[in-house]
């Protein structure tokens, strides 16, 4: 089933603009924050990943758009995972922890898959689409949220090569420690489900 395919609003710019302070949402600590993963175990991936990055990529098991990105992720994930943790976040509870797990394999993922059920991380991140990534620094700061890059225009408009490639410019500055800009992008994808 093909879900409805939308663009990022650009109104979660509030949300990274009036972030909480680093390490924290609202008043508990992001280092507690627990997610099933596929296998249906309870995980903290920022307590998991240590002092690293943390790299959230939204997806689901049938848009397009979102598995047309599973390669270049992957190719991201090789060359940075070192640096920073890549976590591939599933947002939609209707979908059962087998068939993310088939998902994953086909798609030939070799990171850690999370089933985000009640969007514990939607809520954190202000995703909206699925194929859109959200990145926090080594304190936990919200850094950028957005496209991974510029390949998909817009609706039925795709580029051969993308010519920005903003995922890769993000974790590039954070691995140098430079400024990151812009902090959101707007990404063209599946809706992530209420």
């Amino acid at each position: 089933m093909l879900r409805a395919l939308k663009r990022g609003t650009a109104g979660v710019v509030v949300a990274a603009i009036f972030w909480p302070a680093a390490g924290t949402l609202g008043n508990e600590p992001l280092r507690a924050l627990e997610v099933s993963d596929i296998t249906g175990r309870l995980v903290a991936p920022f307590q998991v990943s240590g002092q690293r990055p943390v790299v959230f990529v939204f997806a689901t098991i049938d848009c397009p758009i979102s598995n047309r990105y599973a390669p270049e992720v992957q190719r991201l994930q090789r060359e940075f995972g070192a640096d920073a943790a890549f976590w591939l976040v599933y947002p939609d509870a209707s979908l059962s922890p087998e068939v993310l797990r088939q998902h994953a394999k086909e798609f030939g993922y070799s990171f850690p898959a999370l089933r985000d059920a009640k969007h514990a991380l939607v809520r954190l991140t202000g995703a909206t689409v699925m194929s859109e990534v959200a990145v926090f620094d080594r304190s936990g700061r919200l850094v950028y949220r957005g496209r991974i890059d510029n390949r998909v225009v817009d609706f039925g408009t795709i580029r051969a090569q993308p010519t920005k490639r903003d995922l890769r410019e993000v974790l590039t500055a954070l691995r140098a420690g430079t400024a990151i800009s812009p902090a959101t992008t707007q990404a063209v994808g599946c809706d992530i489900p209420d």
